[in-house]
């Protein structure tokens, strides 16, 4: 079999006026061609590649959330729900209604929009997506979408085809792009729909692109918490932490420090929510309140600063949480605000500390943690209190005791986010990692399984540090449980655990035999706490 040729290079053309529109059955509408692309992909990837634009238009717009699907239908007898084109030559495969939630629901509204597959008369296949939203009241749209009434995408077969096996590099068809515009829209290429066209079209190429060659996402996002769940509540704790940025006492950029740990504090709310509750039936955020329409959650609006959260009334960790080298204090500073119980620690006081309001400073303490205490010929410390949910959050030499200490200190969960790598007394090196075997950790295949995020092979310190730090959690008895949070940061690996205990005090003791393990000093003056 010939080995599969490269992709083509995206080469987008104008149509001109020889390029033929779409045509309406009643002939009283004129579709306008914009642009177009030759694409290797054959026809049965095209649905697959425009199911992509329907289910993930955030992909291709900032402004947008997300969307969710109102209805499907399989429409019997050429039938199309109400203000969607019929085609002349073209028969519906598929309709669906979806509505677009904006990432700014104070800025932008939401819209419903038809998606509407179709297949050229005598095939079964699609070759035809129609997009049509419902225009409100007073027949606008919001910002983020594209001031027309229809927009296609339409899969064109060139007249000769190249019958090779495997991969062609040459183009098997061409994608193109129609829209029927408001009469005020200019459709000039320097315009916002004519470069709006041109990114959906680049999209679809790659999606299509994608589909024949089985592509496969490095990395799965949501597997603990679900998406919908979990922007919802970031959109209402994002306008009620987002004044921290203007305040900023650190010399790091306020911007990604503020949102990241914003993102990390509501992973954390909502894992904890469903981790200690004992009805599972629970609503979720919009489940049955003024924000659901058609049974679809709206992103919520921020309340009234008179009104409880509704996490205020939600499951906690039994012994509050302990955040371990909490670094500038925010995520302590953010959840203590939001009534959650818990301190953080470090071995020097951060400038942004003086200036948290005092219910803040007196959950943050400067203290230096020597793990090897925890054996038992030694007094255990008291820094960390049983049923504690331990954070490691970028703890640097403390993050491969997170799953050690949590288990030898009951704790009742812990959220481990790695990023310098350390071994349990030194930097970390690829030499060891080999240590603490696991049966389904030894290959790529493992590896993607467990959604580590790396290729199994130690490619980068990073994906090997991973993987070699899921080991060490399995090797403790903790079930691997692993999540790329959706925060701005390249290092948003993060595993996650709520039970277990075996094996630790062997990891402390063989610590203790090397004697390469140095515990940090504080820095600066020590307040009394």
């Amino acid at each position: 079999m010939s080995s599969p040729q490269p992709q083509l290079v995206f080469s987008p053309t104008p149509c001109d006026q020889q390029s033929r529109g779409l045509q309406d059955v009643r002939g009283d509408t004129i579709w306008t061609p914009l642009i177009s692309c030759p694409v290797q992909f054959p026809i049965e990837h095209f649905a697959d590649a425009v199911q992509q634009l329907v289910d993930h238009p955030e992909y291709n717009s900032t402004l947008i959330l997300r969307s969710e699907t109102i209805a499907e239908s399989l429409p019997e007898g050429g039938e199309v729900p109400e203000g969607v084109p019929r085609i002349r030559g073209a028969s519906v495969l598929k309709s669906t209604l979806r509505r677009l939630l904006p990432r700014r629901p104070g800025r932008d509204g939401s819209v419903d929009q038809h998606c509407t597959m179709y297949a050229i008369d005598g095939h079964h296949q699609a070759s035809i997506l129609i997009l049509t939203p419902l225009l409100d009241q007073t027949g606008s749209l919001p910002y983020y979408h594209p001031q027309v009434f229809h927009i296609a995408f339409r899969y064109l077969p060139c007249p000769v085809s190249d019958p090779h096996d495997g991969v062609s590099s040459s183009p098997s068809a061409r994608l193109q792009v129609e829209v029927i515009a408001f009469s005020d829209a200019s459709l000039a290429p320097a315009g916002r729909i004519f470069r709006t066209c041109l990114a959906l079209l680049e999209a679809l190429n790659r999606y299509g692109w994608g589909a024949m060659t089985n592509y496969k996402k490095r990395v799965n996002h949501d597997c603990i918490v679900p998406r919908e769940e979990y922007q919802d509540l970031y959109l209402l704790m994002r306008e009620r932490h987002k004044h921290l940025v203007n305040t900023w006492q650190e010399s790091t950029d306020p911007l990604k420090h503020v949102f990241e740990d914003i993102g990390i504090a509501t992973f954390l709310i909502l894992l904890w929510k469903r981790a200690f509750e004992a009805d599972c039936s629970a609503e979720p955020i919009g489940g049955n309140d003024p924000h659901t329409r058609d049974g679809i959650r709206n992103p919520p609006k921020i309340q009234d600063e008179n009104d409880l959260p509704p996490w205020s009334s939600w499951p906690r960790p039994p012994g509050g949480f302990i955040d371990l080298g909490c670094g500038n204090g925010l995520l302590v500073h953010i959840l203590v605000s939001e009534g959650y119980q818990g301190f953080g620690v470090d071995v020097r006081a951060r400038t942004s500390w003086s200036h948290y309001p005092p219910n803040t400073r007196r959950h943050l303490h400067v203290k230096a943690l020597d793990p090897t205490l925890a054996l038992g010929h030694a007094a255990p410390p008291t820094i960390i209190p049983s049923g504690v949910f331990v954070i490691g959050n970028h703890a640097d030499e403390l993050t491969p005791y997170v799953p050690v200490l949590s288990i030898l200190y009951g704790a009742s969960g812990y959220l481990n986010i790695p990023c310098c790598p350390w071994d349990l007394d030194q930097k970390f090196s690829r030499a060891n990692n080999t240590q603490y075997p696991h049966p389904t950790m030894h290959d790529a295949e493992g590896a993607e399984s467990l959604n580590l995020g790396g290729d199994g092979k130690f490619t980068s310190s990073y994906s090997a540090y991973r993987i070699w730090l899921a080991r060490l959690t399995a090797w403790c008895g903790w079930e691997i449980e692993t999540e790329v949070l959706r925060i701005p940061s390249t290092r948003n690996w993060a595993l996650v655990e709520d039970v277990s205990r075996q094996r630790v005090e062997d990891i402390l003791t063989n610590v203790c035999e090397r004697g390469m393990f140095a515990v940090r000093r504080p820095e600066g003056r020590q307040p009394n706490h």
